[in-house]
């Protein structure tokens, strides 16, 4: 099912835990790590397909979450061509998603990556909201970036919130945006529960994945 401009409508999931640390996954077989997401059938609408979809990759149940928040509108990434099958190539064009930021009720033991015959994942792990996202494929970066700067609001009522909104739209687009000294003094000026979402080992290549 695509729309008139070749997007097929799909859903994205950033799952967090209490430590508001998020689920990353690592796609069967290859090296590439990325967050539960998948299409919206015919007569789904979005929030029917993220359940869905929790379900199929995850194995976890609607009463196992809550919604805390999910984009406003559509956000789009281009496949290159050359992911894409060759009898798509004249009209396919990539993916336009709903991200969905929930949060997981119950112990980690709820997630099963075999709740479905061809598991998505390998492998799982919990970690910092903000990472850099080398390991995720590039083409899907900036569309990440869009969807954990929106959602990171909704994580917290805390006033400091749009501080580390703000701060994390910088910390994406500097060029130094690893470096640990600049991160540490705009780090200072965040109360402790902006420090909880931007940990000051963001930049350090040990803490993405292994």
């Amino acid at each position: 099912m695509l729309d008139h401009e070749g997007f097929r409508p799909n859903v994205g999931i950033i799952l967090c835990n209490t430590k508001n640390e998020v689920f990353w996954g690592k796609r069967v077989r290859e090296h590439t790590w990325q967050f539960p997401q998948g299409g919206i059938q015919k007569g789904e609408s979005p929030k029917d397909a993220m359940y869905r979809e929790l379900n199929e990759e995850l194995g976890l149940q609607p009463e196992n979450v809550l919604i805390l928040g999910r984009t406003k509108s559509w956000l789009r990434y281009e496949v290159p061509k050359s992911w894409v099958r060759r009898d798509w190539r004249h009209f396919f064009k990539g993916q336009k998603q709903i991200w969905f930021l929930l949060r997981l009720l119950g112990p980690d033991t709820l997630i099963n990556l075999r709740a479905s015959a061809k598991p998505e994942f390998d492998a799982w792990r919990w970690n910092y909201y903000w990472v850099p996202l080398d390991s995720v494929v590039e083409f899907k970066r900036q569309v990440y970036e869009s969807a954990l700067l929106e959602l990171v609001q909704r994580l917290t009522r805390d006033a400091k919130s749009c501080q580390a909104r703000l701060l994390a739209r910088s910390v994406f687009t500097s060029p130094l945006r690893y470096d640990l000294a600049i991160l540490n003094r705009r780090l200072s000026q965040l109360s402790q529960t902006a420090h909880t979402l931007l940990p000051p080992d963001l930049h350090s290549p040990s803490a993405p994945f292994a």
